[in-house]
């Protein structure tokens, strides 16, 4: 039905941008928060460059199938754009057997802005101060790793490690990361992998120990933590937020659309705003690289949870 609606809309003239109407930017999220803000400083920006409004709509819900599936059966024309992530665009898919939209049928990625690496960090009375000890002491006694929920970033990047040590951890759900680094300061769990953000107040007030971060590279908040590849080389396990459109865009407006979103991703102010909460901007990318990376995401998360029978419906 969607691609049928798309192919008569394709048919009518339309300009690159209908400038007269505003651009809505949908955020999956509820308002506040990190991504909140992520969506907001990224409208402004575009609002600039495109000449016209940009308004965020928080249409938070349903682990952002709501806001994506509004997104997904919007026209092609430019106006309708969705602040995705990995959990829209990859884990979603894979994790769900039924969804009201196909990200590689129905969406394109217009670019990839911002990583979101993830710390581990466990307890200092666990007495390890490495992902090597770490691994070594989970090979001498049962571990377990708090997680908020089956099938997010923080759970999935505890299976890889999990599969890249060859040991065993028990994944434990809290509803939320205050509880989950709660447990984790009493004991309870002995792991984790948390967002940088929330975590680092309690590194660096010696309450958490970080072990190492989940990025290729280290970061520049935390340059003398090590990355988790430097043990075990080829992990990384890190999620991302970026801009998707309905796809179907006519070529010149997908070509503004993305000049655009360069200049966001460009943008000195926002790298080191966001560089001091530990995520990284990333740099602009055509779209041939952005499938590319968008693919290799998909094999590597699809291997893990294929492997552990991963899945968020019954």
């Amino acid at each position: 039905m969607i691609t049928t609606r798309r192919a008569a809309l394709a048919l009518l003239p339309t300009p690159a941008l209908a400038q007269s109407r505003p651009i809505r930017l949908v955020a999956p999220y509820a308002p506040g928060g990190v991504t909140d803000q992520l969506a907001r400083a990224w409208a402004e920006i575009l609002a600039r460059e495109l000449g016209q409004p940009v308004v965020v709509e928080n249409r938070p819900g349903a682990n952002t199938i709501i806001g994506t599936e509004v997104v997904a059966r919007a026209a092609p024309d430019g106006l309708t754009l969705l602040m995705a992530s990995g959990a829209s665009m990859v884990l979603n898919p894979l994790l769900y057997r039924r969804l009201p939209y196909d990200a590689e049928r129905d969406l394109v990625t217009l670019g990839m802005l911002v990583e979101t690496p993830l710390l581990m960090v466990a307890p200092p009375a666990l007495g390890v101060a490495s992902a090597r000890e770490f691994a070594e002491l989970a090979r001498r006694r049962a571990l377990n790793s708090a997680s908020v929920g089956v099938g997010n970033p923080i759970h999935l990047a505890a299976e890889l490690f999990r599969a890249a040590a060859g040991i065993e951890l028990q994944n434990v759900v809290y509803p939320g990361s205050a509880p989950a680094l709660a447990a984790l300061l009493s004991g309870d769990v002995q792991v984790m992998f948390d967002v940088v953000l929330t975590a680092l107040p309690f590194v660096r007030d010696g309450r958490l120990r970080a072990l190492a971060v989940t990025t290729r590279e280290p970061l520049a908040v935390l340059p003398d933590v090590p990355t988790v590849a430097e043990t075990f080389p080829g992990y990384e396990a890190t999620t991302w937020f970026g801009l998707a459109a309905p796809r179907g865009l006519p070529a010149e407006t997908e070509a503004r659309l993305r000049g655009a979103i360069a200049v966001v991703q460009a943008d000195a102010g926002l790298r080191g705003r966001f560089g001091a909460l530990g995520l990284i901007m990333l740099p602009a990318r055509d779209a041939p690289a952005i499938a590319a990376t968008l693919a290799g995401e998909r094999a590597r998360w699809g291997d893990i949870i294929r492997a552990r029978g991963i899945t968020l419906e019954q």
